[in-house]
């Protein structure tokens, strides 16, 4: 059943006993929504914790506070924050699938898994939904802001993205008048590298594909690449924005090899080609201008795949017109 903001809200002050899941691999707007879902909750007298997320990186600690679950809690109502369908569960939240109450999204790739479904495809972040459902309740506090700012900076790179809206902007207005540190975020997020990071990124550019006349640019870092640099998950945090950087560049796509044999795909465009529909034809999925798939097979194949994808999407484009 789909739900707006305002009956999601109804909903969740109607019940109690919560567990928040947050996707794999999670970012700033999957983990900044649930610790700001889980505060507000708790500031209406509900119990409520955030499940663990063992692909979380040290990158996002000072935003957990004392919101994670005990191993021995068990949920009288599952949420999800910023997941757009089951197969973004991480390991430990197998359990859950189909036992998820309320969804509460932005994908417009949205699977509509859960029993009732929350999802806003025209906002940039799920932190604006979240913001919406909050502001049901009551003023937004600074507890609860911080992460809120986390996760809507984040989703649009400190707000140059192409799907950065006035509503955003007016969202995170609101939550820098609470008086939080938002400068410290910007910082830790958006102006801080480490020098592994730096060598991978040069790393990346040196072994750049570019294709479509320089339009289309693909980089990956393999295996071999991380091991190299001794780099680790946090060195490698939306690393997917270096490659639009380049000046020309319509089509960014990133690949990052997971494990011999599989690889993860990063596609950024922007209103010229359909990043969510190039990646559906690999079985993933995302926004107009931001999406990802992955592929089993080497890093070569990756390439081959999605290039084969992207010509795809462009020739039907050209057929419609």
């Amino acid at each position: 059943m789909t739900l707006d903001f305002r009956q999601a809200a109804q909903l969740l002050r109607e019940r109690d006993g919560f567990l928040i899941l947050t996707h794999h691999r999670p970012d700033g707007d999957t983990i900044g929504c649930a610790v700001a879902l889980c505060r507000a909750l708790r500031r209406l007298g509900k119990t409520a914790y955030v499940l663990p997320n063992p692909d979380a990186t040290a990158l996002f600690d000072p935003y957990w506070g004392d919101v994670l679950a005990p191993a021995d809690f068990q949920p009288d109502t599952v949420v999800s924050t910023d997941i757009a369908s089951e197969s973004l569960f991480p390991s430990n939240a197998e359990a859950y699938k189909g036992k998820v109450e309320l969804c509460l999204d932005h994908h417009p790739s949205n699977t509509g898994f859960a029993r009732y479904n929350c999802v806003e495809a025209d906002k940039a972040a799920c932190g604006e939904l979240i913001y919406q459902v909050i502001t049901q309740w009551f003023p937004v506090d600074r507890e609860t802001a911080l992460p809120l700012y986390l996760a809507v900076s984040t989703d649009t790179g400190c707000f140059v993205y192409s799907n950065t809206t006035p509503h955003t902007h007016q969202v995170a207005a609101a939550l820098m008048e609470t008086g939080i540190d938002y400068a410290a975020v910007n910082k830790r997020h958006f102006r801080t590298k480490s020098y592994t990071r730096l060598r991978l990124e040069s790393r990346m550019i040196e072994t750049m594909d570019l294709h479509h006349s320089g339009q289309t640019a693909i980089a990956a870092i393999s295996l071999q690449d991380m091991a190299d640099f001794n780099a680790t998950e946090r060195d490698v945090e939306d690393i997917a924005a270096v490659v639009g950087q380049l000046e020309g560049v319509l089509t960014a796509v990133t690949i990052r090899e997971l494990k011999p044999g599989e690889c993860k795909l990063s596609v950024r465009t922007g209103d010229h080609l359909d990043a969510s529909k190039v990646c559906a034809l690999l079985g993933g999925g995302g926004h107009a201008a931001a999406a990802g798939c992955s592929v089993l097979g080497s890093v070569a194949q990756a390439k081959s795949a999605i290039l084969t994808a992207i010509e795809t999407i462009q020739n039907q484009g050209k057929s419609k017109q």
